[in-house]
């Protein structure tokens, strides 16, 4: 589904990621851990089209396609999501237009006819129900006032509408509470299946207790430099950097 090779980019003129290379399935799970200021969230934005990034090197590949020249909105359409580690909140816009108008954009690019008034209500009362998101939430504004953890399952509630690719989920654990980490992730499990993939990328092993990786990998300095299974995270949750880097740098 996706290749990633020799991926160079950078912000300002900083090289932040220096080669990295990967290769995710369809179906399968794929955790990106690392200390701070390793590039975790650069890849993110690289991939969903963050134009503040710039690829220096390098070729992403989609379902076959080069990725790197579709522009923010056509990735979507092709059906990459990207969950953001502080989602923004839009004032003014309620979930249920803000749905309405990115199912039909979606819905349009796979060729598919536009859902009636009454399928769209049922199918967003079924995803809500789904990811465990209260109903209200659905006539209030995008994220506005919204806490933490309503923020993050709102954002799990628009992948479930809009049902990608390939999900990029950037540090959906951070700011979470233990009750509001177990739904979050577990409304992402329920949306998981064999045509679809998803990287998480996290800090802490607690987050794959939920969402169970088929990969672990370890980025630092821009670059893949371990990948294993999920024992990685858990000797990683124990053990810390340390060790990985001093092998790396020798």
């Amino acid at each position: 589904m996706l290749l990633i090779k020799d991926l160079h980019a950078s912000v300002d003129g900083k090289e932040i990621l220096r080669g990295i290379n990967l290769h995710i399935r369809r179906g399968e799970v794929h955790a990106i851990m690392g200390p701070n200021g390793s590039g975790k969230s650069t890849l993110a934005s690289v991939l969903a089209g963050d134009e503040r990034f710039q690829v220096t090197s390098g070729e992403v590949l989609f379902e076959g396609e080069s990725l790197l020249q579709k522009k923010i909105e056509e990735r979507a359409r092709k059906g990459i999501f990207l969950g953001f580690q502080y989602p923004v909140e839009i004032p003014g816009v309620s979930n249920a237009n803000f749905m309405k108008a990115a199912v039909a954009e979606r819905r349009r690019a796979m060729g598919l006819e536009p859902l009636s008034a009454s399928e769209f209500l049922k199918l967003m009362k079924q995803k809500a129900i789904l990811v465990s998101l209260d109903p209200k939430f659905l006539s209030r504004a995008v994220n506005e006032g919204f806490s933490g953890g309503e923020k993050k399952k709102n954002e799990i509630f628009q992948m479930a509408m809009l049902e990608p690719e390939l999900s990029i989920l950037d540090e959906t654990d951070s700011g979470l509470d233990i009750d509001a980490l177990r739904i979050v992730a577990t409304g992402v499990t329920k949306l998981h299946n064999e045509q679809n993939s998803t990287i998480v990328i996290t800090h802490y092993q607690r987050l794959l207790d939920y969402i169970v990786p088929d990969f672990v990998h370890v980025l630092y300095k821009g670059r893949i430099i371990k990948t294993g299974d999920k024992e990685l995270a858990l000797k990683l949750e124990k053990e810390g950097y340390d060790w990985l880097i001093k092998d790396f740098e020798k």
